[in-house]
């Protein structure tokens, strides 16, 4: 299973504007978010109703800058299966070819289950 999710590198995604950094280029956490979205979705449709997955894990590098106004690419390709353990390769690419790769682990929870844990 796998999927993608996009985003144009706005003033907001910067490194500047979330407080990672102090340059105006797309913000390592927003690739992230970029990514954990693309493996949330890979396995939405799959899951057993009432279930979701939450993210648990990401080891990613961040090997280059990305201009405000670049469209970036995230895909999640699901490599690994453990019981309610989801192992994703993730990866980040503009224009310009691949800007951040990785692993991200999620896992299946109930949501009624899981919120009533929250306080």
């Amino acid at each position: 299973m796998s999927a993608q999710s996009r985003t144009t590198v706005a003033e907001a995604l910067t490194a500047a504007a979330m407080g990672s950094g102090d340059l105006p280029v797309y913000a390592t956490p927003a690739m992230v978010a970029l990514m954990e979205n693309a493996a949330m979705t890979a396995v939405a449709e799959a899951l057993p109703e009432g279930c979701t997955t939450v993210g648990a894990e990401m080891n990613v590098a961040h090997i280059k800058p990305s201009a405000v106004g670049a469209e970036v690419v995230a895909t999640a390709v699901l490599t690994a299966v453990e019981g309610r353990r989801l192992t994703f390769n993730v990866g980040a690419r503009d224009a310009e070819g691949m800007i951040g790769e990785g692993t991200h682990v999620r896992y299946v929870v109930d949501r009624t289950k899981f919120m009533a844990r929250v306080r």
